[in-house]
C-alpha cells in the first residue's frame, strides 16, 4: 500500500498510523465523524481517509473495490437514525431489548438483549467477529437478495457473499430490526443474532 491515501494528495497513512488513538479520534471529530469513542485506530484512519476525500470532492467509488459497498461505515446510522422500527406484529423480544442507536451506546450488561437499525452498528458487531455480509442462495426474489445472514467462515454451503450496499439496501427495504448480543452472560463473545420484521412474523 502506497503511503499516500487513495485521491486524498498530501494525506499520509503511515502519519495517521503513527499518531496517538486520542489524537486522531479529536482529528476524526473535527472532521465530522461520529462514533469516534468506540472505534479501533485502524477505524480511525480509515474514516479520517474517507472523510479526506469527501472534503475534496472525490468521495463515492472511485477506488472501491469491487463488491465493496461503503454502507455502514462509521457515522453511517442508517435512515431511521438506528431506531427501531415497530408495527403490530412487533415482537416481546424487541420490547425487552435495549435499543443501540449508535457505536457510542453500551449493553446495560453482559449477555443484554440489543436491537438496532444502525447501519454503523451492525457492520461493527459483524466485522469484530469476523463476519462477511450474505444472503442463502435459492431464497431470492426475482432480482432481489433472498434471506440476509453473515458469513462468520462456517462450513455453509448455502451463503452467497454480497456487498455492504446490498446488504443495508434489502435490510432497509424489508423495514427489518437487527437483534444481537455482544456478549453472552459468562463475558464471553456472542455470535447471536436475529432478524425481524414490525410488519410480519418471518424476517
Amino acid at each position: 500500500m502506497s503511503n499516500e491515501t487513495p485521491n486524498t494528495p498530501g494525506l499520509s497513512e503511515t502519519e495517521l498510523r503513527d499518531m496517538k488513538v486520542d489524537e486522531l479520534r479529536g482529528r476524526a471529530r473535527n472532521a465530522g465523524v461520529e462514533g469516534t469513542s468506540s472505534m479501533t485506530k485502524e477505524d480511525l484512519v480509515d474514516a479520517l481517509s474517507r472523510a479526506a476525500r469527501d472534503a475534496a470532492g472525490q468521495g463515492g467509488d472511485g477506488g472501491a473495490e469491487a463488491g465493496d459497498g461503503e454502507a455502514g461505515l462509521p457515522g453511517d446510522r442508517g435512515p431511521d437514525g438506528g431506531r427501531l422500527r415497530t408495527g403490530e406484529q412487533t415482537s416481546r423480544s424487541l420490547q425487552y431489548s435495549q435499543e443501540v442507536t449508535s457505536l457510542d451506546d453500551d449493553p446495560e450488561r453482559a449477555g443484554r438483549s440489543l436491537a438496532t437499525t444502525s447501519h454503523e452498528v451492525i457492520r461493527r458487531w459483524a466485522e469484530k467477529r469476523g463476519g462477511v455480509p450474505a444472503t442463502v442462495e435459492g431464497t431470492e426474489h426475482a432480482d432481489h437478495l433472498g434471506v440476509l445472514r453473515f458469513d462468520f467462515g462456517g462450513d455453509s454451503q448455502d451463503l452467497r457473499h454480497v456487498s455492504w450496499d446490498e446488504w443495508f439496501e434489502t435490510f432497509d427495504a424489508r423495514k427489518l430490526n437487527f437483534l444481537y448480543q455482544e456478549e453472552r452472560k459468562d463475558g464471553n463473545q456472542s455470535t447471536f443474532f436475529r432478524l425481524e420484521s414490525p410488519d410480519r412474523e418471518d424476517a
